[in-house]
């Protein structure tokens, strides 16, 4: 049946590991950019593998499956979607959806070829690269001639910041949109499209785009988007029978913190909370949605304000909710009334990014935090059984191979259930930029130089990091992350089969790492890896 939609929202792209692994090696197989990548698969019958691809090779063998389907990122209800979805509903838009652009090929093939579509907005949340864009697009060129292809979010207006206008041009051509938004936030810019494509008005009125225009991009007036959440909270009976048993939810925009490595309060805005009543509304029309048995709450800090939190997850608990729930999490302010509320409350487990071991670079990083405060909170979660995951940065001005040495015993110590370390990303968007000079900072992005390290030292101390620690287990990043730890527990898997099968994967990343002529993981590993069992 042809359908008239006036925007078509596409989520992730989880992109075929072996195709971007090859672009990527491409590069450079020494560069850091592979060498963060390289600890992120095992080879397999000389072929790259991810996790979720090797966990769904064993688990869902001999045509076995279940209501949760193959393991991907695509099984978390986009929480783009679900908010831009309610916002054009609400003033007055028709649109559709496809959560994962992997998994639902043929089905988004259908809607691009059946129906009258007028504007298609693909999201950019999870992207680090222009290839899951180039990928997308294309497919949607192939299948339907006339609909605008919108892009925005994180992908572009961090681009747009951080690029010369001829790479920006280049990256714009790459992918091959029509309109791209510029925009921290970005609804009120793609409403405003919709509007003006359907009434053939001009886009130059607009704020916030950069569009194509023979052949050239016209970038228009910048102007702050103000979309306060209280007044524009999710509509979860809209994607009723949609859902799945995954959904993101959002109950904060931006984050009240300034750490130095990180450029995202300055591009997110001021920072905004929702008042805790409306987060029950949202969470009631949850509940009436569909069958979500699992809730990823997206705040960068979901437990500040500490009273409000504690509102947040007595409520919860006043409503007995069936969801269990994870989320980010500041240790620092874990104290035993918090901890017990969000046990209670339905807590399977927080993302602490605890970031170094060392109080010096904790200082650089202007972290706000003391590390006998993170000691303290993840004994505390550890004894009322939340599943922890620290995260942290090698690299950081400051840095050397004795604070790095520092961040490993912080780890041994805490024993967090699961860990990983990544390369400081040097984006000169970020407030350290501003001391450039004192730390002698040089280069950008993964190829950089301070006065204590370089980017190729710090691959090679977090390499033996990963081959070294005991009393962790290092958590892979490219299609598996902290989010998929629940989607596994919810198949039916206890934590320790999870880890043994995450132990497994590492330990052929680690023969990799020492066998580099013969890469290919031993039959031990396999074994290992195919004792996921099936509840």
């Amino acid at each position: 049946m042809n359908n008239k939609i006036d925007c078509l929202l596409i989520g992730h792209n989880e992109m075929n590991f072996e195709e971007y692994e090859k672009v990527v090696k491409r590069m450079g197989a020494k560069t850091p950019a592979y060498r963060d990548l390289n600890l992120n698969f095992i080879q397999y019958k000389n072929k790259p593998y991810s996790a979720p691809e090797i966990f769904n090779m064993f688990y869902y063998s001999d045509g076995y499956m279940d209501e949760y389907g193959k393991l991907s990122l695509g099984d978390t209800f986009s929480a783009a979607i679900s908010y831009l979805g309610t916002y054009l509903h609400r003033r007055g838009f028709s649109f559709d959806f496809v959560n994962s652009f992997q998994n639902q090929k043929a089905e988004l093939e259908r809607k691009l070829k059946g129906n009258e579509i007028l504007t298609i907005a693909v999201t950019t949340t999870l992207y680090v690269s222009v290839f899951p864009l180039i990928e997308v697009v294309s497919f949607i060129r192939k299948h339907n001639k006339t609909a605008k292809i919108i892009v925005g979010g994180p992908f572009i207006s961090t681009n747009i910041r951080t690029q010369d206008s001829m790479t920006l041009e280049f990256v714009f051509e790459s992918i091959g949109a029509d309109i791209y938004i510029n925009s921290s936030q970005g609804e009120a810019a793609l409403a405003d499209l919709i509007s003006t494509i359907k009434n053939n008005g001009d886009l130059s009125k607009i704020n916030n785009i950069h569009y194509k225009s023979k052949n050239s991009y016209i970038k228009t007036e910048i102007k702050e988007e103000n979309n306060p959440l209280n007044e524009n909270m999710v509509d979860w009976t809209l994607f009723k029978n949609r859902l799945g048993k995954f959904a993101n939810l959002r109950t904060a925009i931006s984050c009240p913190y300034t750490c130095a490595f990180c450029g995202f309060p300055q591009h997110a805005g001021k920072y905004q909370t929702t008042d805790v009543d409306k987060i029950e509304q949202e969470l009631n029309s949850l509940k009436e949605a569909g069958n979500v048995e699992s809730i990823n709450f997206i705040d960068d800090t979901f437990n500040v304000p500490a009273e409000r939190f504690k509102d947040i997850l007595r409520m919860m608990i006043r409503n007995k909710y069936n969801f269990k729930w994870h989320s980010y999490f500041r240790c620092q302010f874990a104290d035993e009334e918090t901890i017990s509320l969000m046990k209670e409350s339905g807590c399977e487990g927080v993302f602490l990014g605890i970031e170094s071991g060392n109080e010096q670079i904790l200082k650089n990083m202007n972290k706000a935090a003391a590390l006998d405060k993170y000691r303290n909170g993840i004994k505390l979660l550890r004894e009322n059984d939340i599943i922890t995951f620290a995260s942290f940065i090698v690299g950081f001005p400051g840095e050397t191979r004795e604070t790095v040495q520092d961040t490993i015993n912080f780890i041994e110590e805490t024993k967090p259930d699961f860990y990983r370390a990544q390369l400081w990303y040097c984006e000169p968007i970020t407030p350290i930029w501003n001391e450039k000079d004192k730390y002698n900072i040089k280069g950008s992005n993964f190829e950089w130089s301070h006065a204590t390290m370089d980017a190729k030292t710090g691959c090679d101390l977090i390499e033996e990091m990963f081959l070294n620690v005991k009393n962790s287990v290092w958590l892979s990043q490219y299609n598996f992350d902290f989010v998929n730890l629940f989607h596994m527990l919810q198949r039916g898997l206890s934590l320790q089969e999870i880890k043994h099968f995450v132990s497994g994967f590492n330990l052929g990343i680690k023969h990799k790492l020492i066998n580099t002529q013969a890469p290919e993981i031993t039959s031990a590993v396999v074994e290992q890896l195919k004792a996921v069992k099936k509840k």
